[in-house]
């Protein structure tokens, strides 16, 4: 039979397959649609070898409104490697606030002068008009649960935040989110779109909504 020396899938990877085909088709189409919204969490897509995880949209909703309050009236936001919050902020369409993001990701960069390209490796390594202590409040999203992650990042944060901290990481990281920081876990769980293997919490600096 001819057949017989070709590789056959397994029905698992072929339903797996079939889904990420059907995904990308739902995608493609809504891109040449005209209701086509670019701020939608999953119009940039999830890249795993960047560590890339995007919020639920519950998640990215309820932090990116503890943000909006946080900040106040005329309030400036952060988004420091929390792509899927930012997305949420723009969706909301706020007169109230600004906000930008800074993401290692260039493909963000289609967000226009919001967009600040950002490397944790080199925390300080920011725009001129970037002003220390400018921001009403910062979140952050570290991508990597290492300590030398969480030290770099917490770099920017302090670099960039008034006082108020908004952090998301793993469970695993509390007692260096305190020592860096000075960050305490919320009883707000976030989830993301994808499970992951690593339970996932929020920390904060100030009184907040997540508690």
């Amino acid at each position: 039979d001819d057949d017989d020396d070709i590789p056959q899938l397994s029905s698992h990877t072929l339903a797996a397959l079939q889904e990420f085909y059907l995904e990308q088709q739902q995608r493609e189409g809504m891109k040449t649609s005209q209701e086509f919204n670019q701020y939608s969490i999953g119009s940039i897509e999830e890249d795993w070898q960047l560590s890339q995880f995007w919020y639920s949209d519950e998640t990215a909703s309820c932090l990116a409104n503890e943000a909006v309050v946080a900040a106040g009236k005329g309030g400036r936001i952060a988004c420091v490697s929390a792509p899927s919050v930012y997305q949420k902020l723009k969706e909301q369409d706020g007169k109230d606030f600004s906000v930008c993001i800074l993401e290692y990701d260039r493909r963000f960069s289609v967000y226009g002068e919001e967009f600040i390209f950002y490397d944790y490796n080199h925390p300080l390594n920011l725009p001129e008009n970037l002003l220390p202590h400018s921001f009403d409040i910062v979140i952050a999203d570290p991508p990597y649960l290492s300590e030398e992650c969480l030290q770099k990042t917490a770099e920017t944060i302090k670099y960039l935040t008034k006082g108020k901290i908004l952090l998301c990481t793993g469970a695993i990281m509390e007692e260096q989110a305190a020592k860096h920081l000075g960050v305490k876990i919320c009883k707000f769980i976030p989830k993301h779109s994808r499970n992951l293997a690593n339970e996932f919490r929020c920390y904060v600096n100030y009184v907040s909504g997540l508690d």
